[in-house]
């Protein structure tokens, strides 16, 4: 996925000006004292000519030596629609441009992220909340119809005041089993679910929002994350109102498809200790059986052991696949109102399952 830039183009003249410096000049000192994640150029051009027909050359035989010059800066899309305006004014000889560009990486020398990255730069903007009061019912309907697993929670300000996650709904909320599996169970479980879910509202099970400003750094928001274990951020402006979400697949998409180096990491004062492979942090108390292995072996093994899958191996310990239990409710369609009795009624949703092994990053 490429990142939301955009770049500024400005085609001008050398003996354009504001304030009594060269406007390339005063362009660049702008930009700079932004501290904001763009990069500036200036270009002077050999030859060109302007919409009065003035020619300018480097040739003696012609006068004019007012050469063209092109200023690019190239920015995150949220940053350019803020200093456009100012850029605008100062320009009073030329012509602005802008356009969107698919950037797929933005690197910086020993910096896992561009210094001066915001966090509003790689946020979701104006993403779905609810309310206080909203039952949780509505939460649920909510989030089957979406992509992501949690939601933010905000008062009649519209400020975040919770987060409900899909932990939330099922340790909290009472959720029978989490929301792929309830998506897959059928329309008459589905509104079983629901009519259950209403009777509490989102504050009764939401957990405390911690938030960040949009205008902070993104390095500000990965430790938080890290310091908190957190998966999202609500993001405020500067009313304490809410006005994005950031969470960790926004982070991802900045930090380019390659995998960053450690010493990056370590720059940032990101605890990683000596891990370098995915045998550094993976679990290793996968539980696995051989193709043979009854379907009641396999239900009986999810039950018992507070896991949604298990690996599928050879007789040599190679894997052939994952079964989860989204799997077995769709493969026994036929049968779907016992299968979802058994592992709604077997599963232990109603307590927290504490993570051993780290999550992220």
């Amino acid at each position: 996925m490429a990142l939301k830039y955009s770049k500024i183009e400005i085609f001008t003249n050398e003996e354009a000006n504001f304030r009594g410096i060269p406007l390339y000049k005063a362009v660049v000192q702008y930009v700079l004292g932004l501290k904001i994640a763009a990069r500036c150029l200036v270009a002077r051009c050999m030859e060109g000519c302007y919409e009065n027909g003035e020619i300018a050359t480097q040739s003696v035989l012609i006068g004019s030596f007012n050469m063209p010059v092109r200023i690019d800066i190239v920015l995150p899309s949220v940053q350019a629609e803020l200093i456009l305006p100012v850029l605008e004014e100062m320009v009073e000889e030329g012509i602005v441009t802008v356009s969107e560009i698919a950037v797929r990486c933005h690197k910086t020398r020993n910096h896992l992220f561009p210094r001066h990255l915001k966090v509003k730069d790689m946020m979701t903007p104006d993403p779905k909340r609810v309310l206080l009061t909203t039952p949780v019912s509505d939460v649920v309907r909510l989030l089957l119809s979406s992509i992501f697993t949690g939601l933010p929670v905000v008062d009649g300000d519209g400020c975040p005041k919770g987060v409900i996650s899909q932990g939330d709904l099922i340790y909290r909320g009472g959720m029978p089993a989490r929301l792929g599996l309830l998506a897959d169970s059928g329309s008459g479980n589905q509104d079983a679910v629901l009519a259950s879910l209403a009777l509490k509202k989102a504050r009764d099970i939401m957990s405390p929002a911690v938030c960040i400003g949009e205008d902070q750094l993104l390095t500000k928001a990965v430790h938080l994350m890290l310091e908190k274990g957190l998966k999202r951020l609500p993001v405020t402006n500067e009313a304490g109102k809410l006005t994005g979400i950031l969470s960790r697949m926004d982070i991802f998409r900045t930090i380019t498809r390659h995998s960053p180096d450690w010493a990056a990491f370590r720059s940032q004062d990101i605890p990683v200790g000596n891990l370098k492979y995915v045998s550094d942090i993976m679990r290793r108390d996968v539980h696995s059986v051989l193709p043979e292995t009854p379907v009641a072996e396999v239900l009986q093994m999810i039950a018992a052991n507070d896991i949604q899958r298990v690996a599928v191996v050879d007789k040599a310990g190679g894997l052939l696949g994952l079964i989860s239990d989204r799997d077995l409710l769709a493969a026994f369609s036929d049968q779907k109102e016992g299968i979802w009795e058994y592992l709604t009624g077997r599963l232990p949703f109603g307590r927290e399952i504490r993570p051993s092994a780290v999550t992220w990053p």
